[in-house]
């Protein structure tokens, strides 16, 4: 990434076709190790190619990945609700009751006792 950071900024900084020397410069500057194999691949993969049309093509990469999170649940949820239904409204009631006594238990420790008593 670091490499491809240094490239970023060269380009950004007006250098349309910076050299592995330019780079090497460029992570120098900000105390970070210059990979050589690294540089010449990254490079290579770049040599010609528009930088402009690279990030567009990666930003419709990036668009087909998932992003996780949402997906998990929305599977979870049916999943439990077709094996029984009424097993199902009971689990979920019971996580609540847990919750709702946690809570009373830590607002009944902090009152009446100070940090600083």
């Amino acid at each position: 990434m670091k490499v491809l950071a240094a490239y970023l900024l060269a380009v950004y900084g007006g250098n349309s076709n910076p050299s592995a020397d330019d780079l090497k410069e460029i992570l120098a500057s900000v105390g970070a190790d210059a990979e050589v194999d690294r540089i010449k691949l990254l490079l290579s993969e770049v040599k010609g190619k528009d930088i402009t049309e690279l990030i567009a093509i990666g930003r419709e990469k990036f668009a087909s990945v998932p992003s996780g999170g949402g997906g998990a649940i929305a599977i979870a949820a049916p999943a439990g609700a077709g094996g029984g239904g009424g097993a199902a409204a009971p689990a979920a009631a019971e996580p609540k009751k847990e919750e709702k006594v946690e809570e009373k238990e830590e607002s009944d420790e902090d009152m009446g006792f100070s940090l600083f008593d």
